[in-house]
């Protein structure tokens, strides 16, 4: 519900729910694990102040781990971080934090573009996120880490391409932690994760949605897939894809690109642009 008295609500639900496991489930795309508070702290409906203090009283008043706590916590420092950043560089969602970036040889992918926006790069984690994204206007915090590295590292298009796709479909696109997560996984923002760290979607997907009833609730036609192959359906053997009504090339993609291929290319433009 929108409004102040939505926003209220919204932290205390959160506080007397899931922030006594938010630590493991604020990972798990397929629970409500995280505050979905983001929409509300966007338009200003709470403060991250108010979200601050109901965390910390909630672990005296109702014995919620400190840790728990903690991990909420620090997910609002490092959106306080990102509003910091973003007031002394006016030009964040256009502009490389760290301008060793401008250098980057980003390729103009438009097919691969428009796959990764309509969820049909054949790579089901992938593929639910923007599912997720364009059907809802909201998209779980671990699957927007994934599709975001894999626009950047698989498909080497430029972050600003995906900032500003995520600004026009996401309810809590935020003018400050929507450039600066992006750059920061992308590589040329400020505190910017390691080069080297490329998701592998089949990974993330296994760890994180182990059941597959993520992936199976925004990629239906994948949802008769056993959980073993519902992250890799091009790896399943003809017999459970036709089980399973998946022909893929028809109701569902081939991988657009191969994993090991592009995780070796982007490591090379990495590192080459480290080397200059």
């Amino acid at each position: 519900m929108p409004g102040e008295a939505g926003a209220s609500q919204r932290l205390t639900d959160f506080v007397d729910t899931a922030l006594a496991t938010y630590g493991q489930d604020r990972d798990v795309p397929a629970i409500e694990g995280t505050s979905r508070l983001s929409p509300h702290l966007h338009f200003g409906e709470i403060s991250p102040k108010a979200c601050w203090r109901a965390a910390v009283s909630s672990v005296h008043r109702s014995g919620i781990a400190e840790a728990q706590a903690e991990k909420f916590l620090a997910e609002l420092g490092w959106r306080e971080f990102n509003t910091q950043i973003a007031s002394r560089h006016e030009n964040l969602a256009t502009v490389n934090f760290s301008r060793t970036f401008d250098r980057f040889p980003w390729l103009d992918n438009t097919a691969g573009f428009q796959a990764w926006t309509r969820g049909e790069t054949g790579y089901p984690i992938v593929d639910a996120g923007m599912r997720q994204l364009w059907q809802t206007g909201w998209m779980h915090n671990r699957v927007r880490m994934v599709v975001a590295s894999f626009l950047t590292k698989h498909l080497m298009i430029d972050w600003r391409k995906g900032e500003q796709w995520f600004w026009d479909t996401l309810v809590d696109a935020d003018p400050a932690s929507n450039p600066g997560n992006w750059q920061w996984v992308a590589g040329s923002g400020a505190d910017a994760a390691p080069y080297f760290r490329i998701f592998s979607p089949m990974a993330q997907g296994t760890k994180f949605d182990p059941a597959g009833r993520y992936v199976s609730r925004w990629i239906p036609e994948l949802r008769h897939l056993p959980a073993k192959w519902i992250h890799t359906p091009w790896l399943a053997p003809p017999d459970i894809l036709s089980d399973a009504g998946v022909r893929l090339g028809l109701n569902y993609p081939h991988p657009i690109i191969d994993h090991d291929m592009a995780r070796k290319r982007a490591l090379a433009a990495y590192a080459g642009l480290k080397a200059e």
